[in-house]
């Protein structure tokens, strides 16, 4: 017997509700990472910087580890999210690599999650828990998603031929992940001449003659 509207639309509303508790606890412990490392995010500081308890932060997550691959999770989800929204896949395939490395660069400055990312990266290397974990996994999506749009590109004329799409995907998220390391160790750096020489290179490197 199907169940009552008003009992559909209560269940509907209580699952959003855990959907936004969980992503609010995601988004204060990016925050705390971000600002104080992963040993600041406590699910006692978590849940207090979401506004809930620390009781529902360990309920979600189970330990920190739980919490760290949930966010990586989530932010990785964020990014597919934004690049639906900017259309990226419908942009020519050159143009798509040098807007997908731009904007990475423009959010790196502002957005303390994708910051978080990489204290977490960081401190998963010196633990030599990088390899075949969640941050492994999300490199090799990366790496799809830009060999796709170099190969998309040499199919429309706009990239070289004879460029390793492979390789050539490997070395942005290289130089990406050099930039993003450098602006843990120095947060003032001025990232714009970075951005700007970034582009002009791959465009130069990559461009069709």
């Amino acid at each position: 017997m199907p169940a009552p509207e008003s009992e559909f639309r209560l269940r509907k509303t209580q699952s959003q509700r855990r959907q936004e508790s969980e992503r609010c606890l995601l988004q204060a412990a990016a925050a705390l990472i971000a600002e104080g490392g992963v040993h600041a995010a406590t699910f006692e500081a978590v849940g207090a910087r979401a506004g809930y308890s620390r009781g529902l932060a360990t309920q979600k997550f189970g330990s920190k580890q739980g919490m760290v691959e949930a966010l990586v999770g989530y932010l990785r989800q964020r990014s597919d999210e934004l690049i639906a929204e900017s259309a990226l896949d419908a942009l020519p395939g050159l143009d798509a690599v040098v807007f997908y490395v731009d904007a990475y660069i423009i959010e790196l400055r502002h957005n303390p999650e994708l910051r978080a990312y990489f204290v977490m990266l960081s401190g998963a290397v010196a633990d030599h828990r990088g390899e075949g974990s969640v941050f492994a996994d999300t490199h090799r999506w990366f790496e799809r998603r830009m060999e796709a749009m170099i190969r998309r590109g040499q199919q429309a004329g706009s990239i070289r031929a004879d460029l390793d799409a492979n390789a050539a995907a490997l070395m942005i998220g290289s130089l990406l992940l050099g930039v993003s390391t450098q602006t843990q160790v120095d947060p003032a750096m001025d990232l714009d001449p970075i951005r700007r020489t970034i582009s002009e290179t791959i465009k130069t490197a990559f461009r069709a003659a």
